[in-house]
C-alpha cells in the first residue's frame, strides 16, 4: 500500500497528484528546483526537497537527485506526472530497482512504446492501422509529409514539408529540436494526411490482464503540433468509435499495458484511422474524461500500482459533455511566441472545482496571483474545464468564463480559446488539425480597435479616482476640477498599437463634460483622434463609433468605473500593478502601461533594431554582418522554452550589427540585429515558417 508518494515534476500536475493523494489519505512529497522554491505546488505538499541542478531545465532530468529526495524523505511511490521523465523507461526500472512503488506502466512497455518506429511495427503485427513511414529522405516520394521524433512529443521536433526542396533543412531543425528537448535528435517521416482529425483513446490496464477503453478524445484544435482545445466524446459515428476503441485495446494488450495510457490515432476525411503513438502516462487532457465519466484517473493509478483490479472491463457511461483548453503564457499574434513576466492577477470566475472530477466548470493551474511566468518551462499557465448536457453548452460556459476571467501580467492565448468556442465552425464540428491555418481571424484580440478608447477612459478616470482617495488634503473635491473648467484633464499610455493619448474634462457635479482618445502616434492604421463630446464632435477626424455614442460618467473608483453609453450602462474593473493598468470590460481586455508626465531621457536604441522579446539562447546566425536582406528573410534562430523561433528580417535592409554569436545567451530586451533600412526600433517576430498547426 502506498503512504508517501513523491511527485517527479512541478507545477499544475503535481497540484493534480497531490489533491487525490489528500483525499485518499496518501501523504505527499514535492521535489522543486531552486526557480520553482515558491510555487504553489511546493506548498501544498506534506514535505518537499530541493534538486540541485546545473539548470532549472535540467534539474527534474537527474534521476540520481530526485531517488535520493524520495530516500531522504522516506517516500515509497513516485508518482512521474507528464512530461520530464514521464516516458523514460530508464527513470521507471531505477525507481522498481530502488524497491519503490512506481505509478506507471512497466519499464519494458515504456521503452517499446518510447521509441515511435519500433511501436509501429510492433503494433502494426496487431492489426492496428498505420501510416506509410520512412526514415532516409532520399525515400520519400510523396508529399506532404511530416517529420516527427522518434523520442518525445508534444508537438517538438516535428514538422510539415510539402516539396522535396525543403525536407532536409526540416529534418535538421526538427533534429536539433529534439535532441533539445528528449535528449534523442532521432526523427522519422510520415505521410501528412490533410484535414485529419487528432483523436485519441484513454485506456487503462492492470496486473491482472485487464484493459478497459475509457472513452475517446478529440483534440484536433491545435498550435505548432500540440493540443489546445479537447473534447469528449468525439462527434463521431458509434461505428467508428467502436472500432477506434477496439485498435486501442488491441494496442495495450499487445504489450501488456498497465496504468493509465492514450492510444493517439489520426481520423482521415475518408473515416480511415491510422495509428499515431502510444502516450505511456497520464495524459494532460485526462479531465475531460473524468468529467463524463465520474472516474478520477489519478486515484485509479495509485489503485492499479497497488495491484488492485479495475472495477469495470469495459467502456463506463458517458454523461454529457466536456471541453477542456490549455490557458498558454503566448502571444498567437506573433507567431505562439512563448511570454513572461510577473502574474499580478489570476482569476477564472465560476470554477466549481479544482483538481478532481465535477460538473460545471473545473480550473486545474499550476499558478496563482503573483507567481512569475520563466523560460525555463513549458508554456501552460492552466487548464480550464467545461462539462455540461451538451456539447454546445459546455463551449458558451468554456468561453463565457474565459472572456471574464482577470489574467494581467502576462499575454496569453485566451482571447484565440473564446474566439475558437464561439465560431460557428467549431459549433458544427468543422474542426481539424489545420484549424487555425485556415481560420487566422481566431487570433485577433477580443476587445475591437475601436472600443479601446472607452478602456483607456475607464483607465484614465481609474487611476483619476485612486489618486483623489490616496489625497492628503482636499479629498472631497471631484477628480481633475478646476477652478477653469475649460483645461482638460491629460493622461497618457503605452498600449496597443503605440502611444494612446486620453483628454477628459469634468464639470462641477464630477460628470462627464467631454473627452477624447488620440491614437495619432499608434501608426498609420490608427491615426485618428476619437472624440466623444456631445455637443463637440470633430467629424473631420473623429472615431465612427465614438462619434456616435453619447458617453456619461456614472461612477469611477479605483477598481471600477460605470460608463452610460448611448442608454447602456458598461462596467469596467480596472486593476493597477505598477504603472500598469489592466481594464477588464464588456468587451474585452486592454492593457495598457500609464506613461509618466514628466519622462526621465533613457538610451536611445538604434533605428533598425531587433530586441529579444525573452531570454534564450541564439542556435544559428543565418546571415552576415554587410549582407543584403529582404522582408521575411531568416536572420538567425533564437531558442526558447525547448522551442525554436526563427527570426525575420521585416524590412528590406542591410545587416549592419550581429552582437550575439551562435551559442550566446541573451536576456528580454537584448539586441539581436540591427538593419539598415528598417523603419524603427522594435522587437522581434519570431516565427516558424516551416511549420504547419495540425
Amino acid at each position: 500500500m502506498i503512504n508517501r508518494l513523491l511527485v517527479a515534476n512541478r507545477g499544475e500536475i503535481a497540484r493534480r497528484v497531490f489533491a487525490t493523494c489528500r483525499a485518499m489519505g496518501v501523504q505527499t512529497v514535492a521535489v522543486h528546483s531552486d526557480a520553482d522554491a515558491d510555487a504553489p505546488f511546493v506548498a501544498e505538499a506534506d514535505q518537499a526537497v530541493r534538486l540541485p541542478g546545473d539548470t532549472p531545465a535540467e534539474t527534474y532530468l537527474r534521476v540520481e537527485r530526485i531517488l535520493d529526495a524520495a530516500r531522504r524523505s522516506g517516500a515509497d511511490a513516485v508518482h512521474p506526472g507528464y512530461g520530464f521523465l514521464a516516458e523514460n523507461a530508464e527513470f521507471a526500472a531505477a525507481v522498481t530497482d530502488a524497491g519503490l512503488t512506481w505509478v506507471g506502466p512497466p519499464a519494458k512497455v515504456i521503452a517499446a512504446m518510447g521509441d515511435k518506429l519500433a511501436a509501429k511495427a510492433l503494433l502494426a503485427e496487431a492489426g492496428v492501422p498505420m501510416l506509410p513511414s520512412w526514415t532516409d529522405t532520399d525515400d520519400v516520394r510523396e508529399f506532404p509529409v511530416l517529420v516527427k521524433a522518434s523520442a518525445g512529443g508534444g508537438g517538438r521536433g516535428m514538422r510539415v514539408v510539402r516539396d522535396a526542396a525543403g525536407l532536409s533543412e526540416a529534418v535538421a531543425s526538427a533534429r536539433r529540436e529534439a535532441a533539445a528537448a528528449f535528449g534523442d535528435g532521432t526523427v522519422f517521416i510520415e505521410r501528412y494526411v490533410e484535414r485529419g482529425r487528432h483523436v485519441e483513446v484513454q485506456i487503462f490496464g492492470d496486473t491482472h490482464g485487464t484493459v478497459a477503453a475509457l472513452g475517446e478524445r478529440d483534440c484536433s484544435i491545435q498550435r505548432r503540433h500540440q493540443k489546445i482545445v479537447e473534447e469528449t466524446p468525439a462527434v463521431i459515428d458509434p461505428e467508428l468509435r467502436a472500432r477506434l476503441h477496439e485498435a486501442a485495446v488491441a494496442a495495450g494488450r499487445a504489450v501488456d499495458y498497465v496504468g493509465a495510457g492514450t492510444v493517439e490515432f489520426l481520423l482521415a476525411p475518408t473515416g480511415e484511422f491510422f495509428f499515431l503513438e502510444m502516450n505511456t502516462r497520464l495524459q494532460v487532457e485526462h479531465p475531460v474524461t473524468e468529467a463524463v465519466t465520474g472516474l478520477d484517473l489519478v486515484r485509479w493509478q495509485l489503485l492499479v500500482a497497488e495491484g488492485e483490479p479495475l472495477p469495470l472491463g469495459a467502456t463506463p457511461p458517458v454523461d454529457g459533455h466536456a471541453i477542456e483548453v490549455r490557458l498558454c503564457a503566448e502571444d498567437p499574434a506573433q507567431g505562439f511566441r512563448p511570454a513572461t513576466g510577473a502574474l499580478h492577477r489570476f482569476a477564472i470566475p465560476g470554477a466549481a472545482g479544482r483538481f478532481a472530477p465535477t460538473k460545471g466548470l473545473r480550473l486545474d493551474s499550476g499558478v496563482v496571483d503573483g507567481s512569475t511566468v520563466g523560460v525555463h518551462y513549458d508554456s501552460m499557465l492552466a487548464k480550464v474545464v467545461a462539462w455540461a448536457p451538451t456539447r454546445a453548452e459546455a463551449a458558451r460556459a468554456l468561453a463565457g468564463a474565459l472572456a471574464r476571467a482577470e489574467i494581467h501580467g502576462v499575454t496569453t492565448n485566451r482571447d484565440l480559446l473564446v474566439r475558437v468556442l464561439r465560431s460557428p465552425e467549431f459549433g458544427a464540428v468543422r474542426i481539424d488539425t489545420g484549424f487555425l491555418e485556415r481560420h487566422p481571424e481566431v487570433i485577433a484580440p477580443l476587445l475591437p480597435a475601436d472600443r479601446l478608447p472607452r478602456a483607456a477612459l475607464a483607465a484614465a478616470l481609474a487611476s483619476a479616482a485612486a489618486r483623489r482617495a490616496d489625497a492628503r488634503v482636499l479629498a472631497g473635491l471631484p477628480s481633475g476640477w478646476r477652478n477653469v473648467p475649460a483645461v482638460a484633464q491629460v493622461s497618457r499610455f503605452s498600449g496597443p498599437g503605440g502611444e494612446i493619448e486620453v483628454r477628459y474634462r469634468l464639470d462641477r457635479t464630477g460628470g462627464l463634460a467631454e473627452w477624447s482618445v488620440d491614437r495619432s502616434t499608434a501608426g498609420p492604421e490608427a491615426a485618428d483622434r476619437s472624440t466623444a463630446d456631445p455637443g463637440n464632435a470633430d467629424p473631420g477626424n473623429a472615431d465612427p463609433e465614438n462619434e456616435r455614442s453619447a458617453v456619461a460618467l456614472v461612477d469611477a473608483a479605483p477598481a471600477r468605473v460605470v460608463l452610460d453609453v448611448d442608454g447602456v450602462r458598461q462596467a469596467f474593473r480596472v486593476h493597477r500593478a505598477g504603472s500598469e493598468i489592466f481594464v477588464d470590460g464588456p468587451d474585452g481586455a486592454a492593457s495598457l502601461v500609464e506613461l509618466p508626465r514628466l519622462p526621465l531621457p533613457t538610451a536611445a536604441v538604434a533605428a533598425g533594431s531587433l530586441l529579444a522579446p525573452l531570454p534564450g539562447a541564439v542556435t544559428r546566425v543565418h546571415v552576415q554582418v554587410g549582407k543584403r536582406v529582404t522582408a521575411g528573410d531568416p536572420l538567425l534562430t533564437l531558442e526558447a522554452m525547448k522551442l525554436e523561433h526563427q527570426v525575420l528580417a521585416p524590412t528590406d535592409g542591410v545587416v549592419t550589427e550581429l552582437p550575439v554569436p551562435a551559442g550566446g545567451q541573451v536576456r528580454t530586451g537584448a539586441v539581436l540585429a540591427v538593419i539598415d533600412g528598417a523603419p524603427a526600433a522594435g522587437d522581434l517576430t519570431p516565427s516558424n515558417p516551416e511549420e504547419d498547426p495540425r
